[in-house]
């Protein structure tokens, strides 16, 4: 890091003070004085959204043209780091085009829940498979010379009050769960921001944690780099400095600035901490300022090209019964669903991209030789019954020789800021593909959503193309991948039960009110399901190919596992072979086997290949929560190679020497973790493996309202306080009745807001004192 100090020693506490906060909504402030310039920061976990006009956070305001590359759930399903690094480098050189100094992404926080409203911007459940993407996606962002910001750190598992929730978790889920992504894309990917989350962790505001942030974040990880706030996540300005939280956005009007110099003039901060954050800042803003001097001029073309490559290769074959796919040319296709013609092609929210062109799905497949007979809407997009759309989609249907069918979830269904209510397709796309099936054998499924969704039809149709979020080339990759012209090789991030209810976490999720307890700990995905031995619809990893392939040779040892793959098919394709590891006689709650290596390797018709997957530091171990570290149990650990987790080819045990530390468990206390039991973790058993006993997970319906409540738990009140919550929720239910979904969504933003952001996101405008009278009104009754 370079050295600062001179100029430090030459600036007033109110201008250091200036620095850790935003001079507006996107960027900091400048000290002309100084010379010290401001920089610009802007979302961008899947594409550059830097807004033109009038700044917000949710994606109300349109932002000027740029490439939308597949989300994070999308690009996952590639389990391509070259892939995503070159994403990556595509988002960075956007970014740094428009002097953009900060690409606020990527999001990497674990798929705890299907539900989440914002899992598409998410990679996966597993930390290993994120953490390694986001290292890559952070290394190629960063290779323009700006700084990409991984977020929300940590534990942001849900968007229903997240920010105030206060999300309980045991330590050995905390560090192998739900931080061990944030690991790997710190020490791998060298981010030089990372942004902390809204909610609380274990009772404190994340970016006022010090166990995360100077135990871990610069403790254990040595991150260099500057810790700025999610937009309005701030809680205890000085607080959160002391704990190593820099920088704070937006603007507050100075609110937070006084705190911060009042708090030095008192002796309640020391100035060695404001200084050290001031280093930090001034090392950011001149190393990505000096990187925008030269930048290049973007080839948007080259840029659409890219994202159509990432798309194809992102998508999953999930089935595909009786080789109905590729299609052939002389069949009679009919092509039946809104999201043929109108795609879902990304999320909503702070990630809303405004693409530079949209491909759709209709279009690129009328381009082609295909024999389309016609298309019919099928459906109304965001539910609501229609016959005559139906009627019209079955007679079409009863025309063709095989039916391309679009589903999907629409915009209204998952978006940032709040949770999905099931894991269901609109009912009225339910019941058109059921009526479909009944008159028409040859039905292909093509799927467009960011989230893990229920499927019903699965023994219905034919086959299963999912899409996920493919970005504004996503419809030209599905043609290809219909067409045969790319073969695909996309394997799941993320694993698809039969039904929600068999979700490890869905007796506890969401937190509704106070807390969000986690209290089935390290079984998140396919580590409950692998264990208990829970069947599913599609399993992690799974998805298939036009071409086979053939696994053997397997050597392994402590440091690394080497097999062939061979394509004993008769086309080109690319296989993601990935590697578990099994412990075979553990005295400590172990998943039955996890993810600890992958590689995609690419082989023409009868080509084979020698792999070599390498194992790091924790491929064997676990955290130990008694001893604080890292340890490894000695004995036997199966090593399993295989297509999906569910489909294993080769085996092999290996002796490990481990460190045989003291685990101090009480197997009797915790029977239901050891038997992976965790949708009935009782509150003794719970309490035993935190160690402490939580807080009351709802609300004090008695006590009164403070500046930390929010306009939500006006619900429980009289008089002011209801009727301020009925006016929100009306506003919410109106914009959805008008097809105004985003907007709707965004009123729970106000919803759940803290009455303390009110003043600091208003900058001002709307001051303490109005609050104060408000939160007056509501306590009176």
């Amino acid at each position: 890091m370079t050295n600062y100090k001179e100029l430090i020693a030459n600036m007033t506490l109110e201008e250091k003070a200036s620095l850790m906060s935003g001079e507006n909504f996107w960027n900091t402030k400048q000290i002309d004085r100084l010379r010290i310039p401001s920089i610009m920061l802007t979302d961008g976990p899947h594409g550059l959204r830097k807004q033109g006009g009038k700044a917000d956070h949710l994606g109300l305001n349109k932002s000027i043209p740029a490439t939308c590359f597949p989300t994070a759930a999308t690009l996952a399903n590639s389990w391509d780091l070259d892939l995503i690094q070159e994403v990556g480098s595509y988002l960075g050189k956007e970014a740094a085009s428009e002097q953009v100094s900060v690409l606020l992404g990527p999001g990497l926080n674990i798929k705890r829940n299907p539900l989440c409203g914002r899992n598409f911007e998410y990679f996966s459940e597993d930390p290993y498979l994120t953490g390694k993407l986001a290292a890559n996606m952070v290394k190629g962002i960063q290779s323009h010379g700006i700084a990409a910001c991984p977020k929300h750190y940590a534990v942001n598992s849900q968007e229903h009050m997240r920010m105030t929730i206060d999300e309980v978790v045991d330590e050995r889920a905390l560090r192998e769960i739900y931080l061990e992504g944030f690991r790997y894309a710190v020490e791998e990917g060298k981010p030089k921001t990372i942004m902390t989350s809204y909610n609380k962790v274990n009772g404190e505001y994340a970016n006022e944690n010090h166990h995360l942030m100077q135990d871990i974040l610069y403790g254990e990880w040595d991150f260099q780099g500057v810790a700025v706030t999610d937009w309005g996540g701030n809680n205890d300005r000085v607080e959160g400095l002391k704990a190593g939280n820099q920088l704070e956005m937006p603007s507050t009007g100075g609110i937070t600035d006084k705190e911060i110099v009042e708090a030095v003039q008192t002796g309640e901060l020391q100035v060695e901490v404001l200084d050290e954050a001031v280093e930090r800042m001034l090392q950011l803003i001149f190393e990505t300022t000096n990187a925008l001097q030269n930048t290049e001029k973007v080839d948007y073309e080259v840029h659409h090209q890219k994202a159509i490559e990432a798309a194809r290769k992102s998508i999953v074959l999930l089935k595909n019964d009786k080789a109905t796919l590729p299609l052939k040319k002389e069949q009679k296709v009919a092509i039946i669903g809104d999201f043929a013609e109108n795609p879902r092609y990304q999320g909503a929210g702070s990630s809303l991209i405004n693409p530079t062109k949209l491909d759709n799905a209709l279009d690129a497949l009328q381009a082609t030789d295909l024999a389309i007979i016609g298309y019919e809407q099928g459906f109304k997009r965001f539910g609501g019954k229609s016959e005559s759309l139906k009627k019209r989609a079955l007679k079409l249907a009863q025309e063709a020789e095989v039916v391309l069918l679009f589903l999907g979830l629409d915009e209204g269904s998952e978006a940032e800021g709040i949770d999905r209510v099931d894991m269901r397709l609109r009912d009225n796309q339910l019941e058109l593909v059921k009526e479909l099936a009944n008159v028409h054998d040859h039905i292909v499924v093509v799927l467009s959503g960011g989230s893990a969704i229920e499927m019903p039809f699965a023994e219905d149709v034919q086959a299963i193309v999912h899409g996920y979020l493919g970005g504004q080339g996503g419809a030209t990759a599905i043609r290809d991948v219909l067409l045969g012209d790319y073969n695909p090789s996309g394997k799941l991030a993320e694993t698809y039960a039969l039904k929600y209810e068999d979700i490890p976490s869905a007796p506890y999720y969401p937190g509704l009110e106070a807390t969000s307890e986690h209290r089935e700990s390290i079984y998140i995905g396919y580590r409950y399901f692998d264990t208990k031995k829970v069947p599913v619809l599609f399993p992690f990893g799974h998805g298939l190919s036009y071409t086979e392939f053939a696994y053997s040779d397997l050597r392994v040892s402590e440091q690394s596992a080497t097999f062939t793959i061979r394509n004993i098919g008769e086309v080109a394709g690319e296989e993601v072979a990935q590697l578990y590891i099994k412990p075979t006689n553990a005295s400590v709650f172990r998943a039955n086997k996890e993810l600890k290596g992958f590689i995609k390797v690419h082989l023409e018709p009868g080509e084979s290949k020698e792999v070599k997957i390498e194992l790091d530091d924790h491929a064997f171990s676990y955290y130990n929560s008694f001893h604080h570290c890292w340890s490894i149990e000695t004995g036997s650990y199966e090593i399993q190679v295989g297509s999906s987790i569910d489909d294993i080819r080769l085996s092999a045990v290996v002796e490990v020497q481990g460190d045989d530390t003291e685990h101090h468990y009480n197997k009797e206390a915790l029977k239901p973790y050891y038997q992976a039991d965790v949708h009935h973790i009782g509150d003794e058993a719970f309490h035993q493996l935190l160690g402490w006993t939580p807080p009351n997970p709802l609300w004090d319906r008695k006590a009164k309202l403070g500046y930390n409540d929010t306009i939500a738990q006006g619900k429980y009140k009289k008089g002011f306080g209801k009727l301020l919550y009925i006016v929100v929720l009306l506003a919410k239910k109106f914009l959805f009745f008008i097809r105004k979904p985003l907007l709707a969504n965004n009123v729970m933003f106000v919803m759940n807001m803290p009455f303390r952001q009110i003043p600091r996101f208003s900058q001002g405008k709307i001051s303490e004192k109005m609050v104060d009278r408000v939160l007056k009104l509501i306590n009176f009754w």
